[in-house]
């Protein structure tokens, strides 16, 4: 919120249904998989590129108030392994965000590996293409790491970048600047993948009481 109002306590009306108002981030509710995705690490002996199956279930929550400020979202849960490894490759938990009156967009997310970011953004329902990001440092949308990650494997910028396509899929790139301890500059670590959806979203409960 760029304006706090005087009132910083009262709770607004909100509506039960959270999935009639996600705004941009409707197109994203849901449970969706493929077995596409592609990243591009780092290694002692230079770049990896690996091919990756991912799983993600988007689930509409209730709505949530910090007082006058009204946020409806969606938790989430991915869950990646490899072609060949039937481990977990990656797993991640966490909120996407959206504010009605501001147009804000916000990610959260936390990785078992000792590292939590919160990320922002703007939009506009309907909008084909969302973005938001992340620094270190930055007391609103900032990156935070366990010591072993800050000293050797730093992440200084965090942006994911989403497209919905017409077909009712949606293609994400990730980007995240890396510095690694003894090597100059930082690395530019990238994944990307298309999803396509295997279950339709389930109404937050709320919405289900109201029924």
């Amino acid at each position: 919120m760029s304006n706090i109002p005087d009132d910083i306590y009262t709770e607004p009306e909100n509506s039960p249904d959270t999935l009639a108002n996600l705004g941009p981030l409707t197109r994203l509710a849901g449970e969706w998989a493929s077995d596409q995705g592609v990243d591009i690490n780092p290694k002692a002996d230079g770049p990896e590129r690996r091919v990756f199956r991912e799983h993600i279930l988007m689930e509409p929550i209730d709505s949530q108030a910090n007082g006058p400020q009204l946020l409806y979202g969606l938790r989430y849960h991915i869950h990646i392994n490899t072609p060949e490894e039937k481990i977990t490759f990656h797993d991640q938990v966490g909120y996407w965000h959206w504010e009605p009156a501001t147009g804000l967009i916000m990610q959260s997310l936390a990785i078992p590996r000792g590292q939590v970011v919160l990320a922002g953004g703007f939009a506009k329902p309907g909008d084909k293409q969302i973005s938001v990001e992340a620094r270190r440092g930055d007391p609103r949308f900032g990156i935070c790491s366990t010591t072993f990650l800050d000293e050797a494997f730093r992440t200084d910028y965090y942006r994911i970048d989403i497209t919905f396509n017409d077909d009712g899929s949606w293609t994400y790139v990730t980007r995240t600047d890396l510095a690694i301890k003894g090597k100059t500059p930082a690395f530019d670590h990238r994944d990307t993948n298309t999803l396509r959806r295997i279950a339709p979203p389930k109404p937050n409960p709320l919405a289900l009481l109201s029924d």
